[in-house]
């Protein structure tokens, strides 16, 4: 590892105003994501800016009927926040099913928005990969990519976001607070991630030196809600899909109102808007789910090692939007 400073500022905008100044500079939060990367030399500030003393570890609700949530919130005291449980049980369920207990009890909400990608060649810096150097190449394309992207990749980079959160986020119709050189702003979810494109590289929307303040979440939407993510093995492991889904079944059998996000299918937490419009107003029944799922990923591009995730993904949208009309 690198030797590098540490910096522990006390107000916001000394902290924004040190990583704007600072080369090489990085905020500090939980680290469970960040330092692992620099143990692995993915990773090399020359500076670390500790963001944990700065009073973003709040929860506190909005005149909206909403909640606001520091970025500097654990993971573990959001998922069993009595508020969160009550009112935004998919929320819970995505955190508790994301990491470890001692993982979650570091872990940060804006850190875990901001978690880079678990694809095995982006982590190892003796291989090529677009995300690290890019037009270095991206060996996942012929190599290793059974748990990569078929929805929104690019030609030079199939990582997918790894974060549960990030999909329950985008299912709720979360919005996330920032504050930056030029001030504050409130960016949508998941409109904070860029989609690889020709600059994998970029992940995110955000400036330099803009620091994540909060995650605003609305009011809750009506209907049952359900978080159910597919994995290799009982333990905590990355999905290889995940399904948030919000139903409201109206009295006539009939969708009034959904909401789906996807995880481990696309380089950002992916909301479903496709299978969302066709199904407004359609019957609440399997063969609606399966033709909007359908629709939806019509314009996935699997390769050869994870083509399995469409008909995987199809079956776990089905089933949870099947069950959400029984709950209902």
């Amino acid at each position: 590892m690198r030797p590098f400073r540490y910096e522990r500022p006390g107000a916001i905008a000394e902290a924004v105003a040190l990583q704007a100044t600072t080369p090489e500079a990085r905020f500090l939060a939980g680290g469970t994501n960040l330092v692992d990367l620099m143990r692995l030399g993915v990773e090399a500030p020359r500076t670390l800016i500790d963001v944990n003393h700065l009073g973003l570890d709040g929860i506190e609700p909005t005149p909206s009927g909403g909640l606001l949530i520091g970025a500097g919130v654990r993971n573990t005291v959001l998922a069993v926040d009595p508020d969160v449980r009550a009112r935004y049980p998919l929320l819970s369920s995505a955190l508790l099913n994301g990491a470890s207990g001692q993982l979650r009890n570091l872990a940060t909400v804006g850190g875990n928005l901001l978690q880079r990608t678990r694809c095995v060649y982006f982590q190892d810096p003796t291989k090529p990969c677009n995300k690290r150097r890019l037009g270095s190449g991206c060996p996942a394309r012929a190599g290793e990519h059974h748990n990569l992207a078929v929805l929104g990749h690019s030609a030079l980079c199939l990582a997918t976001h790894p974060s549960d959160m990030a999909v329950a986020l985008a299912a709720l119709g979360a919005a996330v607070h920032t504050e930056g050189p030029e001030g504050a702003r409130r960016l949508g979810l998941p409109e904070l991630y860029r989609l690889p494109g020709e600059d994998p590289q970029r992940e995110t929307c955000l400036a330099p030196a803009e620091l994540i303040t909060a995650v605003e979440l609305p009011a809750p939407p009506a209907g049952a809600a359900h978080y159910r993510k597919v994995r290799e093995r009982r333990s905590y492991a990355f999905a290889l899909v995940s399904v948030a889904a919000v139903l409201d079944a109206a009295a006539d059998g009939t969708v009034a109102a959904v909401r789906l996000a996807f995880g481990g299918v696309a380089p950002i937490p992916w909301r479903a808007t496709v299978a969302e419009a066709a199904l407004e107003g359609k019957p609440a029944t399997a063969e609606s789910f399966t033709a909007a799922i359908a629709a939806e990923l019509s314009s996935a591009d699997p390769l050869p090692g994870n083509a399995y995730k469409i008909p995987l993904l199809t079956r776990v949208a089905v089933r949870t939007l099947t069950e959400l009309v029984q709950a209902a």
